[in-house]
């Protein structure tokens, strides 16, 4: 990688836009242009983070870290350099190629009866929940050439993950769920059940939706959420697995006073339980109110709603919820 593209890419990224797509605001505006406000890369309650917009770099004041716009990204998502670059190519380039495919995915839910049957069998049937959701369906060796008409070329596909050395389609009959920068593949066939482009899978699902809330319900899977939101529960955001990065853990320590429940798998082995209680440790130390919710044995949210399970069961448990 020559340094010649890395400033490259920090001219077309400036720091100061990455920050505004990550919801960033500064609170005060200071001499020459600089910008003052919380630090996102740690629980700040004090407006640490300084910003200046013209040399495109940040300095917090409270957990000493600085740097341009490539060191923020490493922090913000604890990945390495070169993965950082990847995330700002994909920032910068692929923004209207992942609509394209997204919405690709989504004309070829309509066509395949088999994968509607699947959501069914999962117990997402709703189709406003599935229009929300961007829920789509990947058939196969048909997303690449498609693709080519529209402009695309083949290293861009193969660069962001969609088309792998060979030229075939990396998500082959997998339920599609967009996600920021990335997509997530379900398997409906008997390939490995969950599958992610190589990129990070990124902070908590669709954090901006719920990060005002007073009480947030977190969940593992995708699946999870649909059935919650199809019960009417809003306040839902999805880990993605029961190992959060540090992106999804700033997130829920925020500043915002909440509770979070862990809505987390009750697993036959324990796993989820286990990972339950030591996150919500976790969360209490950084002063945030966490409880688990017990689903019953054997059960995520989603096979409980699947089950028969109602709104008003679900909300009896999260009054049952314990530290």
């Amino acid at each position: 990688m020559s340094w010649e593209a890395v400033t490259a890419l920090k001219q077309q990224i400036p720091l100061h836009e990455y920050l505004q797509a990550q919801h960033w605001k500064p609170v005060r505006h200071m001499a020459g242009g600089k910008l003052l406000g919380l630090c996102p890369l740690h629980r700040d309650r004090q407006p640490s983070f300084l910003v200046d917009p013209a040399k495109s770099l940040f300095y917090c004041y409270g957990c000493g870290r600085g740097g341009d716009v490539i060191r923020f990204v490493e922090l913000y998502h604890g990945v390495k350099f070169s993965q950082a670059m990847a995330l700002l190519r994909a920032s910068f380039s692929g923004g209207c190629l992942f609509h394209d495919i997204t919405t690709f995915y989504q004309i070829q839910l309509q066509r395949h009866p088999e994968a509607i049957r699947y959501l069914q069998q999962r117990g997402i049937y709703e189709s406003h929940v599935i229009e929300d959701l961007d829920v789509g369906y990947a058939p196969g060796n048909c997303l690449h050439p498609w693709l080519l008409t529209l402009g695309y070329s083949l290293p861009d596909l193969q660069r962001i993950g969609v088309v792998n050395h060979q030229g075939r389609d990396t998500f082959s009959r997998r339920i599609i769920f967009p996600l920021e920068n990335n997509l997530y593949g379900r398997s409906i066939g008997h390939a490995a059940p969950h599958r992610l482009l190589p990129h990070t899978k990124g902070g908590l699902y669709r954090w901006n939706q719920v990060q005002h809330c007073s009480e947030i319900i977190l969940v593992e899977g995708l699946f999870d959420l649909a059935s919650l939101w199809q019960a009417g529960f809003r306040n839902v955001t999805c880990s993605l697995g029961i190992r959060l990065n540090p992106l999804q853990l700033r997130q829920l320590c925020d500043p915002t006073a909440r509770t979070v429940y862990l809505a987390l798998d009750s697993d036959d082995n324990g796993s989820g339980q286990a990972a339950a209680r030591q996150l919500s440790d976790c969360l209490c130390q950084q002063g945030v109110t966490a409880k688990v919710v017990d689903l019953p044995e054997d059960h995520d949210p989603n096979s409980f709603f699947a089950a028969g399970g109602t709104a008003d069961h679900f909300r009896r448990l999260l009054e049952q919820a314990h530290p």
